[in-house]
């Protein structure tokens, strides 16, 4: 299980994609909810290009979907953009890519 902190709410998930979904369901801007995951982490790096260099992301169809959204929230994580934990003993996890 993961959780991801933003600011402060924490969003649980079995995957990282449970995460990146609800992230997008919570972006009340974010004009096409329920489209490609790719679609919506397009979206999010460009609204958080001050904080996260869009070119650190693959977004390219070669990627899962799940390991995608892990990269997502491991890039967040190390921009400061949010926190990520596992459930397991609720260290911050390490990045491994």
């Amino acid at each position: 299980m993961f959780t991801f902190q933003l600011n402060d709410k924490r969003y649980k998930g079995m995957s990282a994609l449970d995460i990146v979904r609800a992230l997008e369901s919570d972006a009340a801007p974010y004009p096409h909810q329920g489209q490609s995951i790719r679609k919506f982490l397009r979206w999010s790096l460009a609204h958080q290009c001050d904080r996260i260099p869009p070119r650190d992301l693959d977004l390219s169809d070669s990627l899962e979907d799940d390991a995608l959204a892990l990269s997502y929230l491991y890039l967040r994580d190390e921009y400061g953009a949010g926190r990520l934990f596992t459930e397991k003993n609720d260290r911050k996890r390490s990045p491994s890519l």
